[in-house]
């Protein structure tokens, strides 16, 4: 705990904010698809590359420049830091990210920003296939931070910071197709969470939208019995969003009754819709005054 005292401590975590924070707003930024230049996949690696390299050159002695919360959980396992350490550097480093990626999004046309290049299945990759290929690139990563910056090499090839930026570049040259290369968790979470894209579906995603609000609507603009009309439990699944008004929810399940199938009906009330079905019996009217009608109970009887 004397760390959480220390003056050097507290700049080392504010350094991995930082970092994270520049890293992220240039490397996203230079996936942005402006109209007059498209980027390429070797302008967005050299780009990510480039970031990386400056800043372990620029803030490496300060921190260390992990700017990567797999890189400083290695980091922990090969016991070069502690836990507590570790524990603030991966909460600066997530904060940061998100800072750069809010900033960027602030500081880009609304045509232009997107969805800021969030992670996402391409090129039709199964979920197994993506993982593999993250494993593989984040390995190759933490391999070349280790072995440039063991104390015990007594050779000079080259500057860490150079290999490290060379070693992102080059996971990014392959990364891009499967997943749009990740090989660090604070550059997937920040755009997810800043573009409300924690919920990205395999047709695209949902710009503006608020993550996980999910509903339970029925379809009313279609007829009873038509194909994805209310019918039964087929209600469809939404994602409800803050920018409108809110999509009614149903609170319990949707039991019309059979309806004609014909073209061009109109749909019932809702109040039909959300009918038991065990309401109406022969011999009754539900317009017959009293209690206990339409197979509701009666008060205080408990039967129905």
């Amino acid at each position: 705990m004397w760390e959480l005292r220390s003056i050097a401590f507290s700049r080392a975590v504010f350094t991995e904010f930082l970092a994270t924070l520049l890293f992220v707003f240039f490397g996203l930024g230079s996936a942005l698809n402006w109209p007059q230049a498209l980027p390429s996949v070797l302008q967005i690696a050299m780009a990510f590359g480039l970031a990386i390299g400056t800043l372990v050159q620029m803030l490496g002695h300060i921190s260390g420049a992990h700017i990567n919360p797999a890189v400083t959980v290695a980091c922990l396992v090969g016991c070069h830091i502690s836990f507590l350490r570790a524990a603030f550097y991966v909460a600066a480093q997530l904060l940061g990210a998100v800072a750069g990626a809010a900033l960027l999004h602030e500081v880009t046309p609304p045509s232009i920003r997107g969805d800021l290049s969030v992670n996402a299945l391409s090129n039709s990759t199964t979920a197994g296939q993506a993982v593999t290929v993250e494993l593989f690139l984040t390995l190759q990563l933490v391999l070349c931070i280790f072995a440039s910056t063991d104390e015990r090499r007594e050779d000079n090839l080259g500057a860490p910071a150079l290999s490290i930026g060379l070693s992102v570049t080059l996971g990014h040259l392959l990364g891009i197709y499967y997943t749009g290369c990740s090989m660090n968790p604070a550059r997937s979470l920040a755009p997810a969470v800043v573009t409300g894209l924690l919920d990205r579906t395999p047709g695209g995603g949902h710009p503006g939208l608020p993550p996980l609000q999910l509903r339970v609507v029925p379809d009313l603009q279609e007829p009873v019995g038509a194909p994805g009309g209310a019918q039964g439990a087929g209600a469809r699944h939404r994602l409800g969003g803050a920018r409108g008004a809110a999509a009614p929810v149903c609170g319990a399940a949707l039991a019309a009754e059979p309806a004609p199938r014909q073209q061009g009906l109109s749909p019932p009330p809702v109040s039909t819709l959300l009918r038991s079905p065990r309401s109406r019996r022969p011999g009754h009217s539900c317009s017959e005054p009293g209690p206990g009608k339409c197979g509701r109970p009666r008060a205080g009887s408990g039967r129905f």
